[in-house]
């Protein structure tokens, strides 16, 4: 009997995939987690059954959200993660030579020590000395910092759960209040298939408060319709005219797919007017 996961995407579309097993399952004191080995994307994590990363197509996600900012600031040295807990994040933050230190703020701690156990590729840096991690509201850690950060990277699940708060305005506000006179941040906005009306709220919200606001996409073939969205909100820093170069090891980052990420489909521009 073969076993088979499906992710409901919408209430008429989803995604389903062989499972060769299940590694854990269990509630946490914030959401279902479930880790599975599957037949086609190596090990998958799981929350509130819907996909967050896997094995195969991990890097895209990671290096995406990561050094489309960190190359666009000149000398990033203090990073936060917001939400995260797989580290995939953090793994990618390090491989720039200026950061200093990454603070990791994750609510579930559940979900780091499961990564760490059963994602060892992607959680592998969390103990790097560089590294901070607090286990907490990532939220309430924003709302108590000014002017720490150079780049703030805001890794979460969809606007549920835990979540909601990461998809306000005044979070946003919030994270310019955190960064540096120079800082740039970046939240990862869903997708334009099924969530326009979140990527359009997104930035008109970011837009408010960052004078330089852009929308860049990758190809994530795990996530809901496999074309994924980013918001970047920069105070000073251009992506399209600021950008550092430097050699670092990546399978889906580019220099040259750093600009060609902010070219849109029409129908994706669109959301940004």
């Amino acid at each position: 009997m073969s076993l088979w996961f499906t992710e409901k995407q919408t209430d008429a579309f989803g995604i389903t995939m062989k499972v060769k097993q299940t590694l854990e399952t269990k509630q946490t004191d914030f959401q279902k987690l479930d880790m599975v080995e599957t037949e086609e994307w190596g090990n998958m994590l799981l929350l509130d059954g819907m996909v967050m990363t896997s094995e195969r197509d991990e890097f895209v996600y990671h290096e995406m959200i990561s050094h489309v900012p960190l190359f666009t600031h000149p000398n990033p040295k203090h990073v936060l993660v917001v939400g995260g807990g797989d580290g995939g994040v953090i793994r990618e933050v390090l491989k720039h030579p200026s950061v200093e230190k990454a603070v990791l703020a994750e609510i579930d701690g559940d979900v780091i020590e499961s990564s760490k156990k059963f994602l060892p590729s992607i959680a592998g840096m969390l103990d790097d000395p560089r590294v901070e991690v607090k286990v907490g509201d990532g939220f309430m850690h924003i709302a108590e910092s000014e002017n720490m950060y150079d780049v703030i990277l805001v890794d979460s699940t969809e606007p549920v759960g835990p979540a909601v708060n990461l998809f306000t305005k005044g979070f946003y506000a919030g994270i310019s209040k955190a960064l540096k006179e120079d800082g740039i941040f970046v939240a990862q906005s869903d997708n334009p298939w099924f969530k326009a009306d979140l990527i359009q709220s997104v930035h008109r919200d970011v837009k408010e408060i960052f004078p330089i606001t852009k929308l860049y996409t990758a190809n994530i073939p795990t996530y809901p319709s496999g074309l994924w969205a980013f918001t970047l909100g920069s105070k000073k820093y251009n992506p399209l005219e600021s950008q550092r170069t430097a050699e670092i090891d990546t399978k889906y980052y580019t220099k040259d797919l750093h600009g060609a990420s902010f070219v849109l489909p029409k129908f994706v521009e669109d959301l940004t007017k």
